[in-house]
């Protein structure tokens, strides 16, 4: 692999570069942000993020509730004590 140069190229001038800020946005991208890839049909649909959200949040809100056992049911206890 070749070694990069500190040179620019003869074309370009250091002016024509803004003087760029690293990080400068890593703080609020790493703040309860998530990159998902939608398909280009769906994107189409969506013409911002807040509008997928409100549609996935309106999503959560009509799903039923998933239920969790608290307790054994007794076919589960009879087949417990049958294995020891």
């Amino acid at each position: 692999m070749k070694k990069a140069k500190d040179e620019m190229r003869p074309e370009y001038k250091q002016s024509d570069f803004p003087k760029l800020e690293r990080g400068k946005f890593y703080a609020k991208a790493t703040v309860g942000a998530y990159v998902v890839i939608l398909d280009p049909v769906i994107a189409k649909a969506f013409p911002s993020s807040k509008a997928v959200n409100e549609a996935l949040a309106g999503l959560l809100a009509s799903a039923p509730k998933k239920a969790r056992l608290t307790r054994r049911s007794p076919r589960a206890r009879a087949k417990a004590a049958r294995t020891g």
